[in-house]
């Protein structure tokens, strides 16, 4: 076993899934619900702003996952929730250019998942809410002859935003920008 595992020459730390997720959605079979999801790049949201359909609209975070919004500028977004973002929105309306002002946020579409290794049709797929690995999996064409069929690699930023990968099986749950990697098996 351990001559195998010298065979792996990627650098980066494998670790547990409820250690890399904490409390994140999709981590060791943690619940999701409406606003469990956390936002990230590139995720695609509807603001609402009662009363002011000049600031209403479709609105896309940056690659850092920064929100621009008219008004009060730049707003980070990155891995916090939809509820969290509608009040942070608020807060920065209401001393200058609001009174009591009521935002609501949802997402429209979030960032892609990606699936590589051994696969029929490697790439990026649009994020389903509460998809697994044998899903995503499904979605790429299935496996390959050479696949291995029950253990996987899941690459995914910790809550340090850092680059971890995760042992996953067929049930582990995805989370928006992932990556799945499906290994070759040995013989």
């Amino acid at each position: 076993m351990f001559a195998l595992a010298a065979c792996d020459s990627d650098s980066t730390p494998i670790v547990r899934d409820a250690a890399a997720g904490g409390s994140s959605p999709g981590a060791g079979g943690a619940v999701s619900g409406p606003d469990t999801n956390k936002l990230g790049p590139n995720d695609r949201l509807r603001i609402t702003v009662f009363g002011q359909p000049t600031l209403t609209g479709e609105y896309t975070l940056d690659g850092n996952g920064v929100l621009a919004f008219p008004l009060i500028g730049n707003v980070p977004a990155n891995g916090v929730t939809t509820s969290q973002l509608q009040q942070a929105i608020a807060a920065k309306l209401q001393p200058d250019y609001m009174v009591n002002p009521n935002v609501s946020a949802e997402v429209i579409t979030r960032r892609p998942f990606y699936v590589v290794g051994e696969v029929q049709k490697p790439g990026n797929y649009p994020y389903v809410s509460d998809i697994t690995a044998v899903n995503a999996i499904a979605m790429a064409g299935g496996f390959t002859r050479r696949a291995r069929k029950n253990d996987f690699y899941i690459r995914r930023l910790d809550k340090d935003g850092k680059m971890v990968r995760i042992e996953a099986n067929a049930g582990t749950v995805l989370q928006a920008g992932d990556t799945l990697e499906v290994r070759e098996r040995i013989f």
